[in-house]
């Protein structure tokens, strides 16, 4: 893949991730966008969703910012996976709101990386702040070549 773009990997890695992300496909997740060092996820929030307090529940809102970081640090095509996050739940997620998870790099130095996630729903309002932090095992592909 020497003669592609850093966009063009990212969408190889994109491609080839989701094929396999079982827990996306079955959460309906989507990865709407994706870019070195960014990716944004999307969810609808369904009735199955929802918490005793008829609210989405903060598992299930972790994982869309989740997927949306592990896309994004993985779009350089090195093996990354979480070595950590932490979240910050702001407002609900309701039934029938549609919530963007958006990843931007923070920072990629060594071994290492922290990025930042904001959670919004479909009216732009904030629902959660999420910063994760990752490993890349350095030499192995995120997908198959």
């Amino acid at each position: 893949m020497s003669d592609t773009t850093a966009q063009q990997i990212a969408e190889h890695v994109r491609r080839g991730m989701f094929a396999n992300d079982r827990a996306l496909q079955a959460l309906g997740i989507a990865v709407t966008e994706i870019a070195p060092g960014r990716a944004t996820a999307t969810m609808a929030v369904r009735e199955d969703m929802l918490n005793g307090h008829d609210i989405c529940h903060g598992g299930l809102i972790s994982t869309l910012a989740d997927s949306a970081f592990a896309y994004a640090c993985n779009s350089y095509d090195e093996l990354t996976v979480a070595s950590g996050f932490s979240v910050d739940f702001v407002a609900p997620g309701r039934l029938g709101d549609v919530l963007a998870a958006r990843c931007a790099e923070v920072s990629r130095a060594g071994r290492t990386g922290v990025y930042d996630v904001e959670v919004t729903n479909q009216k732009g309002e904030r629902v959660a702040i999420f910063r994760g932090r990752s490993y890349t095992a350095r030499g192995r592909p995120a997908v198959p070549r």
